[in-house]
């Protein structure tokens, strides 16, 4: 899924998003380059190959095969991965012409189940490893957190970015942002939601930035005057509705602006 995804990661449009002529998304273009086979499956496997034999002959034999001999081997180990079993921690399936692809998977899933996977996806060239973009992809790759989050009804149309296991209600919050999730046309299929929240927040909170400078909505507080139940008209002079020898603060009337 990665490999399509479309800017910032490849050159590909499955999740490109767009309001035509806006697209930012596609403007910015590829600025955070991700190769999915090369990044999450054949790096790791030729540093972890460098200790092991067997490895490093299968990944000899899958990169010196053409690119037709590749994808039968891959066509066939995926519809064999549909009725695959576990036998004892690792991945049993039918027999087949896979070529080097069981013994190159198995190394992988190992890595993952050490940790060291987690490691080499992060590693950066520096020190300090902040950039989760590629275990994230990887993660994302895959149906198993998708269906958790399916199980526990955190998925956008379940109003899932409010809901935050095991602390109800959640970042209370995001409730704006979700909420248009929820109506058309946002949900219908086809429709960039995504962009198109991010374009009715921009609009609803410039809406609010501006609200001072907006004839008539800047008046409601005049015209319902809540403020008066918060704000009290100071004591008369030489009287103290506080503690002896404390005077109260006096706040100055508010008046209200003529408009021209």
């Amino acid at each position: 899924m990665s490999a399509a995804y479309g800017a910032t990661y490849t050159s590909g449009s499955a999740s490109v998003q767009c309001l035509r002529p806006f697209s930012p998304q596609a403007w910015f273009g590829v600025h955070q380059p991700v190769d999915s086979a090369n990044d999450f499956v054949h790096a790791p496997l030729k540093v972890h190959a460098a200790g092991t034999t067997d490895l490093a002959r299968a990944l000899d034999t899958y990169n010196k095969a053409d690119d037709k001999t590749r994808q039968g081997w891959l066509d066939g180990y995926t519809k064999a991965l549909a009725d695959a079993k576990t036998d004892q921690g690792a991945v049993a399936i039918a027999p087949g012409d896979y070529g080097p692809l069981p013994l190159m998977m198995a190394n992988l899933l190992n890595l993952a189940q050490s940790g060291a996977l987690d490691g080499m996806l992060l590693s950066q060239g520096g020190f300090y490893q902040t950039d989760y973009t590629r275990p994230l992809l990887f993660m994302g790759d895959g149906a198993y957190l998708a269906g958790l989050a399916k199980d526990q009804k955190l998925l956008g149309n379940q109003w899932g970015m409010m809901n935050e296991t095991g602390n109800y209600p959640g970042q209370t919050w995001l409730w704006l942002y979700t909420f248009w999730y929820q109506v058309p046309p946002f949900t219908n299929p086809g429709f960039p939601a995504d962009l198109g929240v991010v374009l009715m927040m921009t609009v609803l909170s410039g809406g609010l930035l501006l609200i001072p400078f907006i004839p008539g909505l800047r008046d409601i507080p005049y015209w319902i005057p809540i403020h008066k139940l918060i704000w009290r008209t100071p004591p008369p002079s030489g009287r103290s509705d506080g503690p002896a020898g404390v005077t109260p603060l006096a706040v100055p009337p508010v008046s209200r602006p003529s408009h021209h």
